[in-house]
């Protein structure tokens, strides 16, 4: 299974995705002069406690006091703080276009899987259609010798060539490679750009030809429709059996993870929404069931946030699929995200999610029926534990 594990994806989707799971769920507002008005009316009177504090603590502090702007944004952390939710938050102007950035889901790189052999320790690259390495000419199967100039090692680390290979959006970098059957080596230029991850990978698994393997990386718009054309594209290569990996899933929208819920579910609930305005809402499955029995076992890890959880939850609690790997990340909740005037911004829970059993994933998580830890050491050398005790599993149980 090594030489199909893709580590160059599962790193940067580490650095990518673990992001963008603080980032799920959120709504983006203006917060408009007329809304921050009157709440500060109604609070005059306890502020003006505030002020009292203050006015003592210029008139005596022995010290060079902070300035100004300095002293607002502490109160307002130290408002939100009270409510005690991780993620009612205050955002600085810098961080906050920070934070914009890094929300687009894109990175600089040359958009390639990157693996190695568990027998010859040959390192080998897939490039992801669409992206700078495929425009440049690297072809699936290519063994990486050097970049730029600088052999890859025997005793380097898959986290190693993939540092090597990265860099600014822009810049180029040469990779030596040697392709099966042929003589010599070739040089390949690759101009790093931002990387377009499909949102859906699949295929039918080499040492499991009955099993259909889906990645899903994020809930996007077209994640229910590429969700079940793999599933139909899957079965009609003669899989009988599935395995969903939602590891490093960050969320997205949360309608597509009901979506891919329902590719599994044959009616009822997929989730309650719990919000001031509205009370409790229910979302329910339809009766329109590609995958209605078939056996499905779903991979999760600490990455494992928000949709991801809505869809791992569901499909647990209805009995419809076993989880295997670690606990998810807890993001169960949904932030309005209002921009103040000086480019800072407020993130405010407005709802949270229940799974059909009303289990609350916020700050909890799920926890795996089948615990499983990838280690550094799995990490290094292209292993895949998580994805080996599924098919072991379906392998075992659903002959």
């Amino acid at each position: 299974m090594s030489n199909h594990f893709r580590n160059g994806l599962a790193v940067f989707m580490l650095v990518i995705l673990a992001i963008s799971a603080f980032g799920a769920g959120y709504l983006t507002r203006e917060l408009l002069d007329d809304r921050s008005a009157a709440p500060l009316a109604h609070a005059d009177q306890d502020l003006s406690l505030y002020h009292e504090a203050w006015n003592l603590i210029e008139e005596n502090f022995l010290g060079t006091l902070p300035e100004q702007r300095d002293v607002t944004y502490g109160a307002i952390r130290g408002s939100l703080a009270a409510l005690n939710d991780p993620y009612t938050i205050f955002i600085e102007p810098a961080a906050r276009e920070v934070e914009r950035e890094r929300l687009q889901g894109t990175f600089g790189g040359i958009g390639a899987y990157i693996s190695r052999s568990e027998e010859t320790g040959e390192v080998t690259l897939d490039p992801i259609p669409g992206n700078p390495a495929e425009a440049a000419g690297v072809q699936s199967g290519d063994i990486l010798v050097a970049v730029d100039g600088v052999p890859v090692a025997a005793e380097m680390t898959v986290p190693q060539i993939i540092d090597m290979i990265k860099g600014e959006k822009g810049t180029t970098v040469v990779l030596t490679l040697r392709r099966p059957g042929a003589a010599d080596p070739v040089d390949i230029s690759v101009v790093r750009d931002d990387i377009l991850l499909p949102s859906v990978v699949y295929r039918l698994l080499e040492e499991a030809p009955t099993v259909g393997y889906i990645q899903l990386s994020r809930f996007s718009g077209e994640s229910s429709s590429e969700v079940g054309a793999a599933i139909l594209d899957l079965q009609s290569q003669g899989a009988t059996r599935f395995i969903l990996d939602l590891r490093q899933n960050g969320g997205g929208l949360r309608d597509a993870a009901v979506d891919v819920a329902d590719h599994f579910l044959d009616g009822g609930p997929v989730l309650y929404l719990q919000s001031q305005d509205e009370g409790e809402r229910v979302f329910d499955a339809t009766a329109e069931t590609i995958a209605r029995t078939e056996p499905l076992v779903v991979l999760i890890d600490g990455g494992t946030a928000s949709a991801s959880e809505i869809v791992a939850g569901a499909l647990q609690d209805r009995g419809r699929a076993t989880l295997i790997g670690s606990k998810t990340f807890g993001k169960g909740s949904v932030q309005l995200v209002f921009d103040l005037s000086d480019g800072s911004s407020v993130h405010v829970t407005s709802a949270r999610w229940f799974t059909p059993n009303h289990h609350q994933i916020d700050q909890s998580g799920l926890e795996p029926d089948i615990p499983v830890s990838i280690t550094q050491e799995d990490i290094d050398n292209g292993r895949d534990p998580v994805l080996e005790e599924a098919i072991n599993y379906l392998q075992n149980n659903f002959n």
